[in-house]
């Protein structure tokens, strides 16, 4: 029986693509002529789902880099990395964390590449985006999301 389940559930790639990507330097070339700086990094991201059918699913992982030294902005680099992922057989408790942790794990390494390519086609030094614990990320937010719930359960009783 449990080898009938675990033959029901699957996880597909169909696609793996750039949705979009915004890149800028307001202090260009200016930044250029002192390249004494060390910058600061502010690093954002995000994941979003939108169900295309029962078994498609459309992730995006958002990645936000923002450069500064002092008050003057270096770069500012956005990047929506984006899969077409199909997945079969799994409830909802599955589904959501294949959607919060797996996925954006699968698509977090072709959003490093491009961003650190970018970044220094752009004339700044390499840039290397750490690895990043996706599971540990979604762990967090399925704990804030509940302490959410019940806090706002506890302030209706």
């Amino acid at each position: 029986m449990a080898e009938e389940q675990a033959a029901e559930k699957r996880i597909s790639i169909g696609k793996i693509y750039l949705k979009d990507f915004s890149f800028e330097s307001p202090q260009a070339p200016e930044v250029f002529r002192h390249p004494e700086w060390k910058p600061k990094t502010n690093l954002n991201i995000s994941s979003g789902h939108t169900a295309l059918s029962d078994n498609q699913h459309e992730i995006v992982l958002t990645i936000s880099v923002e450069a500064k030294h002092k008050d003057q902005t270096l770069f500012i680099a956005e990047l929506q990395q984006a899969g077409l992922f199909e997945l079969v057989g799994y409830d909802d408790d599955e589904l959501s964390t294949i959607v919060g942790s797996f996925c954006p794990n699968t698509l977090f390494p072709y959003a490093r590449e491009t961003l650190s390519t970018l970044i220094t086609k752009a004339g700044f030094p390499e840039f290397i985006l750490q690895p990043i614990n996706f599971d540990n990320l979604y762990a967090q937010s399925q704990k804030h999301r509940e302490e959410t719930v019940a806090g706002e359960t506890e302030k209706k009783h």
